[in-house]
């Protein structure tokens, strides 16, 4: 007597015969009968995007997917599930299958090619599936064989790939997060993806090519593939830790259908609220957008280019001209807080220094808390700019006998038009944001969110800082002229 777990996650009593049927038929069962063999003394814990993963692998292996790219968050067992796993399954019903694997790095493949053969090796594989049988003169830890002339293979990117190959590629994380912001690393990946090994499929008509993957830059594998690839339709399977709305993911091969509500956790059994808001306090908005929710700013910007930028560590900082805040406040008369964002900016002559920032969720109480700490924090910035739209008339009636400074500006324009005209400043190099070290390039992660917002303007949801920092930018562009909006 045996036990499985059915699809919901319970665990209940059957036979080995009904066990080994269950796993040769869906991949996410052999999975969760395969998990203690690598994961001994870890849960495992059910989840639907695993097998809405597994249903897209088993229509590759029947040929109804050709070309699969596969984008989710990290930590949720991309690697286990189409580098570890497929492999094996896949010998249980064609033995003679040749498969090549393929990492960012040599110590990764290996990883990966070492916990397939620990599959293939196991007393529980061999004793279900005894017509898989390695050779012993082809079995080291990045290569190995069966008596079927079937082979699995490990690589990694800038290795040779010459006189390899299969009906099977898959590129599992072929560029290093580290190496994200690196157009060279970048290239090389991108280069090996496309060059080398999408170039080793034994039979172009048949084979296969799987990339899984994270988001890491707009310009990664993923964007190059869907890019540069127009030759081949490429099933995209975007797996984000949050929907932005209430979403109907629909399974290729069962038709099942599942409702994600819009903010509804990926996997909240493995990661839930509080450990998701530390893991994005970490990475910061715009890596923890791409990695967590496969959407990477735009490689250079929309309006606000990254290459335009300048940076600066505050011991290089040098004596101001001018200090000046600049708020964009949320929107009157809403229950729920908004997100508010004030900035800090100086001029050195035509150079604009970005020295300080807040950006929260916060009602009207808790602006003015914000409002006051910054004005006691930054008390050379003499001029406060406040938007009087939204809650900003409140706040300068509440405020203008307290804090002296305090110029109330009218929204004229759109605010694409408004950013507009301070693109140029940027654009000739003259704006300098903080940095922890220059050499490697550290910024801090309130500044990094920043970056991520104002590259995305005017097509990301958030726009707050953007419109405080266009308002400072403004005014430090017209230095010479006094406000005569000054309330109080």
């Amino acid at each position: 007597m045996g036990w499985r777990q059915t699809s919901d996650g319970a665990w209940v009593a059957d036979d080995d015969v009904t066990l080994k049927q269950d796993a040769e038929r869906s991949l996410y069962d052999f999975i969760v009968q395969a998990w203690p063999i690598i994961e001994p003394g870890t849960p495992f814990l059910p989840n639907w995007h695993l097998q809405l993963i597994c249903e897209h692998l088993e229509a590759v292996k029947a040929g109804e997917i050709l070309r699969l790219i596969i984008n989710q968050p990290p930590r949720t067992m991309k690697s286990i599930s189409t580098s570890v796993m497929f492999g094996p399954w896949w010998w249980i019903h064609d033995p003679s299958m040749r498969m090549m694997f393929a990492s960012y790095s040599g110590d990764l493949a290996v990883d990966h090619s070492v916990a397939r053969r620990r599959i293939l090796e196991s007393d529980w594989y061999k004793a279900r599936w005894p017509q898989v049988k390695l050779t012993t003169d082809m079995n080291v830890k990045l290569s190995y064989e069966n008596d079927k002339r079937g082979k699995m293979i490990a690589t990694s990117v800038g290795s040779k790939a010459t006189g390899l190959g299969g009906n099977l590629l898959v590129g599992d994380d072929l560029l290093n997060a580290r190496d994200a912001y690196s157009e060279l690393k970048r290239k090389d990946a991108n280069e090996f993806l496309t060059k080398t090994l999408a170039t080793r499929l034994d039979n172009k008509f048949i084979g296969a090519i799987i990339l899984v993957m994270q988001r890491l830059h707009e310009g990664d594998p993923t964007g190059h593939l869907l890019a540069s690839d127009t030759d081949h339709e490429w099933t995209h399977l975007c797996i984000r830790e949050q929907e932005h709305e209430r979403t109907v993911i629909h399974f290729p091969r069962s038709g099942r259908e599942v409702i994600r509500e819009a903010n509804e956790l990926l996997w909240p059994e493995r990661e839930g609220e509080k450990q998701l808001a530390s893991v994005k306090k970490l990475l910061g908005t715009r890596d923890y957008s791409a990695q967590y929710q496969q959407e990477p700013a735009p490689a250079e910007g929309s309006m606000f280019k990254d290459s335009w930028w300048r940076y600066f560590t505050f011991d290089q900082l040098p004596a101001m001209d001018e200090v000046i805040q600049a708020w964009d406040l949320s929107y009157e008369g809403k229950d729920t807080s908004d997100y508010v964002c004030g900035i800090v900016i100086g001029r050195k002559g035509a150079q604009k220094y970005l020295l300080d920032i807040v950006h929260e969720q916060a009602d009207f109480p808790a602006t003015i808390r914000l409002f006051k700490l910054m004005a006691s924090k930054w008390p050379q910035a003499e001029a406060k700019i406040v938007e009087r739209a939204a809650n900003g008339a409140a706040l300068i009636a509440t405020l203008r006998k307290e804090i002296p400074g305090i110029i109330g500006v009218p929204p004229k324009g759109s605010k694409e038009v408004r950013a507009q005209s301070v693109t140029a400043t940027v654009e000739a190099g003259n704006c300098f944001i903080p940095a922890l070290s220059l050499d490697p390039l550290r910024i801090e992660s309130k500044w990094q969110d920043f970056l991520a917002e104002i590259s995305r303007f005017p097509a990301g949801a958030h726009d707050d800082a953007v419109d405080a920092f266009v308002y400072g930018m403004r005014r430090l562009n017209k230095p010479l002229l006094v406000a005569t909006t000054t309330e109080g």
